[in-house]
C-alpha cells in the first residue's frame, strides 16, 4: 500500500502538486471518490480538517464526536512516566539493586546493542516519521465476555516530529477526520477538527507511539528502572517481561477533583535472541466521580502492542510496522461495558537530526494558548 504525498492540481493541468500536511493511504484517497475531480473536492475538504467522506458511523462509534475521541485514545495515547534520555545508561551501582532490578538493567543494556548502540542512539537530536493505519472496532457490548472487532477498516495515515521526549507533534488523519497532539515541553495537548485543544494535566510526557519500537532512546529510559518479572513466549519467541509501575505521585498530578488514576501500569517484551522490543503493554485503571451521589464508574483501558520488522535507518534499528489491540472496560454499579478496537500500523519514511526543525514547531494551539493565560 503506497503513501501519497502530493494531490494534483485539477484546476490548473500544468500547475504545481499540492503538497498533504498529511501524507494518507492511496487506499484512502482512492476512497474519496469516484473521479479525480471528486477526490479533489474531497482532498480540499479534508484540507480543511473536515470530514470528507459518508456520515457513516466509524469503529462503531454512534456519533462524529465519539468517533474523533476514540481516536485520540488509540491514535495519540501517552506514556504515564517523564523520560529523562541521560538515564539510559548503566549509571546507578548494581549492587544496590534488587536482582530483579539489575537483571531489568541488564536486559536493557542488551536492547541498547541492539538498536545501534550507545554511540549512535546518542547522536540523534530530532527525527521524523511518516506512516499509516488500519483501524477497526467493536461496538460497547454488554457484559464480561470477550469482544471482538468487526466491520470496515477506518483507513488513515499519521507524521511525527521529535526534538527530545518532551518536545513532539503528531497529526494523524483517518477516514478524513484529523486528529493534532502534541507536547511544547510545558504542557501536552491534544485537539480535533470539531473541538478545542485541550491540555493533558501533568507535566509534559512523551507519546506512546515513540515506544511502539520507533525511538529506543526513550525505550531504553522508560524500562532502566522497571523489575525483570519473569519469561514468556510471544509469537513464538521467548522474552524477558520488564514491569514498570507508574509513581503515585505522578498520577496523582493527571488525576483531577473527578477523575482518579489508581494504578498505570506497563510492561515490555524483549527478545531473548535478538535483544529487541517485540510486544509493548500497559494498562490503566480510571475512578469516575459523579459531582453527587457515590455510584463511581470506573474505565480501564488495556493496550497491547506488537511491534515488528526492524530496520536499520542510519545504524539505528527501529521497528517498521505492528499491530496494537486496545480494550475499554467500563464497570460500576449499573455500568458493565467492553470496546475493543485493533489498530495495524506501518512506517514508510524515518529521518534523524532534521535540518532547521526550531521550537515553534511545537507551538500548542491559539485557544489553549489563550486558556493558559486566563488562569
Amino acid at each position: 500500500m503506497m503513501i501519497r504525498k502530493l494531490c494534483p492540481n485539477l484546476d490548473k493541468q500544468d500547475g504545481l502538486e499540492t503538497v498533504l500536511e498529511v501524507p494518507i493511504p492511496e487506499e484512502m484517497y482512492t476512497k474519496m471518490g469516484s473521479n479525480a475531480a471528486l477526490r479533489w473536492q474531497n482532498m480540499r475538504a479534508l484540507m480543511k480538517a473536515q470530514s470528507a467522506f459518508d456520515k457513516s458511523t466509524h469503529l462503531q462509534a454512534k456519533s462524529d464526536n465519539e468517533f474523533l475521541a476514540l481516536l485520540k485514545i488509540v491514535g495519540a495515547p501517552l506514556i504515564p512516566c517523564q523520560v529523562q534520555l541521560e538515564n539510559y545508561t548503566l549509571s546507578s551501582p548494581l549492587k544496590d539493586c534488587s536482582i530483579e532490578s539489575s537483571t531489568a538493567k541488564y536486559i536493557v543494556e542488551q536492547y541498547v546493542a541492539a538498536t545501534g548502540g550507545h554511540l549512535a542512539l546518542s547522536s540523534v537530536t530530532s527525527m521524523y516519521a511518516v506512516g499509516q493505519v488500519k483501524m477497526q472496532g467493536s461496538e460497547m457490548q454488554q457484559g464480561d465476555d470477550s469482544v471482538h472487532a468487526r466491520g470496515n477498516f477506518e483507513v488513515g495515515g499519521f507524521v511525527l516530529w521529535q526534538k527530545n521526549p518532551d518536545l513532539w507533534y503528531l497529526e494523524l488523519v483517518v477516514s478524513g477526520f484529523k486528529v493534532s497532539a502534541g507536547s511544547d515541553g510545558k504542557v501536552a495537548w491534544n485537539q480535533s477538527s470539531s473541538q478545542p485543544g485541550h491540555a493533558n494535566r501533568g507535566p509534559p510526557r512523551p507519546l506512546r507511539r515513540f515506544f511502539q519500537g520507533l525511538d529506543p532512546r526513550c525505550t531504553a529510559s522508560l524500562f532502566l528502572d522497571a523489575v525483570c518479572i519473569g519469561e514468556q513466549a510471544i509469537n513464538n519467541e521467548d522474552c524477558f517481561i520488564l514491569k514498570l509501575e507508574t509513581a503515585s505521585n505522578a498520577l496523582k498530578s493527571q488525576s483531577s477533583a473527578q477523575t482518579e488514576i489508581i494504578h498505570h501500569t506497563i510492561w515490555g517484551y524483549f527478545s531473548q535472541r535478538t535483544g529487541l522490543l517485540v510486544k509493548l503493554e500497559d494498562k490503566k485503571l480510571v475512578k469516575m466521580k459523579p459531582p453527587n451521589g457515590n455510584d463511581s464508574v470506573f474505565w480501564e483501558t488495556s493496550v497491547e502492542s506488537v511491534v515488528q520488522d526492524y530496520k536499520y535507518i542510519d545504524g539505528i534499528n527501529i521497528s517498521h510496522s505492528g499491530k496494537t489491540m486496545t480494550t475499554l472496560y467500563r464497570y460500576g454499579k449499573s455500568h458493565n461495558h467492553k470496546r475493543k478496537i485493533e489498530e495495524t500500523w506501518r512506517i514508510d519514511e524515518v529521518d534523524f537530526n532534521i535540518c532547521g526543525l526550531s521550537t515553534e514547531t511545537f507551538l500548542p494551539p491559539a485557544d489553549l494558548k489563550r486558556e493558559q493565560e486566563e488562569q
